[in-house]
């Protein structure tokens, strides 16, 4: 009798009825959702083998009204943190047995991003995932009003059960404080785009510091995350003594440099070379990020190292709290950065001949 009802594409009522069992309890094997006993699962997977039951994607969806898929939307751009967070996210996502539909939103005007969002609801996704790069995103998003609930990876002082980030406040004084104790007392900063939610945190991290350490904050510049911007800022930086220009602090060897990013880092490495500056001799220098060039740079990039693997993992972690059990959620400490001391960095002093 299995048999036959096996040759005729058994259904999922079929194999609650096999099992002795509600639909919603098979529902609930099939997903691999918890408050179920294991010997009613060890019934349903013996009811499921026995039909050669394999239920398509629509068909669970209609039984468990979801569809295991969570819409991500990244930012337009292939900057090393958003890219990775989108990356470790996937990894997490699939290992929780949830397909992710990554849209990118090209820019962060309210229209375009209740656009892409809206797309994604059409395609009945479990939950949806923001990276944010934006300051005005979190607002555009706080502004819908939304079927399912919305996770984002954001840096900000403010906290909330449905945002998670890397502390990069914290990791922005922690490179600011290894220059301040090397003895440098010029500590300037390059910053990322000023409207960049982690931008924005390095840069009050910095401030902070080195009000901390006594030290003056001079107006940073800002780049836009690339190599070619932290170059161009490079050539023109007023490094005090150090740079030749008509800075009042500082000499040969007390400048110093924090950088938003290390692509920036690189190319401001490159433009202090081409100003026949050296680092670290010369001028000390600190990235943020630990790309996976930054060790073998020339010198080897002193850096603040992200966690992007922790922070996909609590993504998906939140997801599955917001859909499963909201009741459940809570804030949560930023995951914590690790300064990583290599060789662009160096005591202040007379550099060496």
């Amino acid at each position: 009798m299995s048999e036959d009802r096996g040759a005729k594409s058994a259904n999922i009522f079929d194999v609650a009825r096999l099992a002795g069992v509600s639909h919603q309890t098979v529902s609930r094997v099939l997903n691999d959702l918890p408050n179920v006993r294991p010997a009613t699962r060890a019934r349903v997977e013996q009811a499921i083998a026995q039909l050669r039951y394999s239920p398509s994607p629509a068909a669970r969806a209609l039984v468990t009204r979801r569809t295991r898929t969570i819409g991500l939307v990244t930012p337009g751009t292939a900057d090393f943190g958003p890219t990775s967070i989108a990356m470790h996210f996937n990894v997490a996502a699939r290992a929780e047995r949830y397909s992710v539909d990554a849209v990118t939103s090209p820019d962060p005007d309210p229209a375009a991003v209740r656009t892409v969002i809206e797309g994604l609801l059409r395609q009945r996704v479990d939950a949806i995932v923001l990276v944010v790069n934006h300051i005005g995103v979190l607002e555009v998003v706080r502004g819908l009003e939304l079927s399912v609930p919305v996770v984002a990876a954001a840096a900000t002082q403010r906290r909330h059960p449905n945002l998670v980030s890397i502390d990069q406040y914290r990791g922005a004084r922690a490179a600011v404080r290894h220059l301040a104790e090397l003895g440098h007392r010029r500590i300037l900063h390059l910053a990322g785009p000023p409207s960049n939610p982690d931008s924005l945190e390095r840069l009050r991290g910095w401030r902070d510091e080195l009000t901390a350490q006594g030290l003056v904050a001079i107006e940073p510049r800002h780049g836009d995350w690339s190599a070619a911007s932290g170059f161009e800022i490079g050539a023109s930086l007023d490094l005090g003594g150090a740079g030749g220009g008509d800075g009042d602090a500082g000499g040969a060897g007390d400048a110093a440099v924090f950088v938003a990013n290390d692509h920036m880092a690189i190319g401001l490495v490159s433009a202090l070379r081409s100003r026949g500056l050296r680092v670290p001799d010369d001028v000390s220098v600190v990235g943020f990020d630990d790309v996976p060039e930054a060790p073998f740079l020339l010198p080897p990039l002193t850096t603040v190292r992200q966690d992007f693997q922790a922070l996909g993992e609590l993504i998906m972690q939140k997801v599955l709290l917001a859909v499963e059990e909201p009741h459940e959620l809570t804030e949560d400490t930023p995951i914590a950065t690790h300064l990583i001391v290599r060789e662009s960095t160096r005591a202040a002093g007379p550099p060496t001949p």
